[in-house]
Parts: C-alpha cells; sequence; structure tokens
C-alpha cells in the first residue's frame, strides 16, 4: 500500500509527533512497508487456528514467602536526614504541623 504525505501527517497528529519534511518521507517509505507485511499475512489460511490469547501456559513465577531476618531500625535509618523515634522525620505534606 502506498501512503501519501497527507497520511503521514494524519498519523503523525495522531501520535502527537512532529515531523520535518524529510521525516515525513522516510516514515512514508517504512510505514508503507509495515503495511506490505500486513498485507502479506492477510494473506495466510487461520481458518484452522483457534484463536488465543495465551499461547504458553500461564505459570507463577513469584518466589515462596518466606519469612527472614529484617534489618534493625537503626540501620534502615542511618542515613535518614532527620529521625523522630524509629521514624523518618518529614515537612508536612498536607499544609498541617503536628
Amino acid at each position: 500500500m502506498e501512503l501519501t504525505l497527507e497520511d503521514v501527517r494524519h498519523i503523525a497528529t495522531l501520535a502527537r509527533i512532529g515531523l520535518t519534511t524529510q521525516e515525513m518521507e522516510t516514515m512514508r517509505g517504512q510505514l508503507g512497508d509495515i503495511l506490505a507485511h500486513v498485507s502479506q499475512l492477510n494473506e495466510l489460511d487461520t481458518e484452522a487456528i483457534p484463536p488465543t490469547a495465551q499461547v504458553l501456559a500461564l505459570q507463577d513465577v513469584l518466589a515462596a514467602d518466606e519469612p527472614r531476618p529484617s534489618y534493625s531500625v537503626d540501620a534502615m535509618l542511618a542515613n535518614a536526614p532527620e529521625r523522630e523515634g524509629n521514624y523518618f522525620r518529614t515537612k508536612a505534606v498536607l499544609g498541617y504541623e503536628t
């Protein structure tokens, strides 16, 4: 399928990207190549292939949730700019102090 510069300009507008005339000419050729490949795929007979959403079986890849020792409060707050007890001290973000 042969694209016009107006087609490329329209696609660039939809994608919200600005292209120079030279870039539009380059994109015209590249998008035309992509559409040619897609049209080749449309020629394939896929009637015997059932629709699929996932080609491979899904499997859980999470590690077992095992309790283990954690860092001490002092180690975790060692680099805190300000500290109040066992907590980070920060400026109020909602407009009021406690």
